[in-house]
């Protein structure tokens, strides 16, 4: 049985969890206007200021679904109230950082603290709304989010201009404490039986997997693909990957139902999520690379040109949600995938003619269809699992989302090591995006076959 929050508390715990989502997708974003000044002044190669970037979203990858099977073992409060502690220490140490390796230290442990949060935060809002509203929680979750984001390059760009790149590190452990205080005042654990067991072995094997392939991606321009390393990286990458889908398929408890992807619209929403990721954080990072190093802009500048991308999420996801509620999932994620392919190649095109205006009208056009890309699609997976896997749902959903903004940075750099090009950088991921919308496309449209669960 499903126990909900009261009718005064839900909203809080709406808020305070649409505020921690905020901060997570903040510290993705606030990052990339600072990094030429952070590169400058701890004296980092282009390389390693991207794994400034990459580490945050790798362990946050790798660890996310890993944190939905835990609340299933140890309680979903006293892993939310441990995430939210290391995440907001390690942030505080990461704006003392004196060295790039400091600073890559304290970014892989937010890492770690986001990863307990981010798929947490999501079952603590599904559990605390009725279904008929989720949608419209999603929404409104998804917009408190992207207030964030939105603010991200503006309030990264203020910093590093005027304060310093330090406190863009440093803003984030107030937030993060009054999110503890509401969490702890208004929510309870529901009762169910909970799990015992826990499937070391598989989170072995997905780290590490992850870890060498994405290794492997981004050193392989740097290093030179035929080196050793990188082929040994990617090899074994490979391989622990296949090895961790075996050991999920034999597991009485297993770390990610693998049997979950036998619904194809499992499969295609996780897929969009990736798709989503992918595109966002393209666009976030080399854009800001491409604003200052080729239009010569100011971090603050910068900040404010990426503006048109994140500003008007705040008034359409709230209408995404309530959309999916009355027509369903499918639609709605099919429409924001195919707009979105087509605003990220608008701005290809404009970055290719040097024209900032067709750039800012293909930001202002993914900004119009991100909701659609994570509001209906992630609705769905919740849908298609009962309560009892939903920890597990939320932990697969937001594996795939961050695992397409690490590989997608890790793509995007190899493209941009290899041939200089920004222009290339986006076309690449727009191809990519036109093939998964093939996908959905056929996927979705077997999930609402008769005898299927209509998403």
């Amino acid at each position: 049985m499903e126990i909900k929050a009261q009718d005064h508390s839900r909203w809080w715990i709406l808020g305070a969890m649409g505020a921690i989502l905020g901060v997570i997708l903040l510290d993705e974003t606030v990052v990339s206007v600072a990094l030429p000044t952070i590169r400058d002044e701890l004296g980092l190669s282009l390389l390693e200021a991207h794994w400034v970037v990459n580490i945050y979203l790798l362990v946050l990858a790798c660890f996310a679904g890993a944190a939905g099977r835990l609340g299933d073992v140890l309680g979903i409060r006293v892993l939310l109230s441990a995430g939210l502690l290391i995440f907001g220490l390690s942030s505080a140490l990461g704006g003392f950082a004196e060295s790039g390796f400091e600073l890559l230290t304290a970014r892989a442990a937010q890492g770690i603290g986001a990863a307990l949060i981010f798929p947490l935060s999501l079952v603590v809002l599904i559990q605390s709304f009725d279904e008929k509203e989720r949608g419209l929680a999603l929404g409104l979750y998804g917009g408190i989010g992207t207030v964030f984001l939105s603010m991200g390059p503006l309030v990264g760009g203020v910093l590093t201009e005027y304060l310093s790149w330090r406190w863009i590190f440093w803003v984030t452990p107030p937030i993060v404490l009054v999110v503890a205080l509401v969490a702890r005042a208004f929510w309870r654990d529901p009762p169910h039986q909970r799990e015992r067991e826990f499937d070391l072995k598989g989170l072995i094997l997905l780290v590490t997997g992850l870890a060498a392939i994405v290794f492997g991606v981004m050193e392989g321009p740097d290093r030179g693909w035929a080196q050793p390393e990188v082929l040994m990286a990617l090899s074994a990458g490979l391989i622990f990957l296949v090895l961790f889908v075996r050991v999920e398929q034999r597991a009485t408890s297993p770390l990610i139902a693998i049997s979950l992807f036998a619904g194809p619209g499992f499969a295609a929403s996780n897929m969009i999520l990736f798709t989503a990721q992918f595109g966002k954080i393209t666009l976030f990072v080399f854009g800001a690379s491409y604003f200052q190093s080729k239009l010569g802009f100011s971090p603050l500048t910068a900040g404010v040109a990426l503006l048109p991308i994140a500003f008007p999420q705040i008034f359409i996801a709230p209408m995404a949600g309530k959309i999916a509620d009355k027509f369903g999932s499918r639609d709605p994620s099919l429409t924001g995938t195919a707009l979105g392919t087509i605003a990220i190649l608008i701005v290809a095109l404009g970055m290719h003619l040097d024209v900032a205006a067709l750039i800012y009208a293909g930001y202002f056009l993914w900004g119009c269809c991100v909701p659609f890309l994570f509001v209906p699609p992630r609705r769905a997976i919740m849908s298609m699992v009962p309560q009892a896997l939903h920890g597990q749902a939320s932990g697969i959903s937001m594996t795939f989302q961050l695992l397409g903004g690490t590989v997608g940075m890790a793509l995007g750099s190899s493209v941009f090591a290899i041939t200089g090009s920004f222009t290339l950088v986006f076309c690449f991921v727009a191809a990519f995006a036109v093939c998964v919308l093939a996908f959905a496309y056929v996927s979705l449209a077997l999930d609402n076959k008769p005898g299927r669960p209509a998403v």
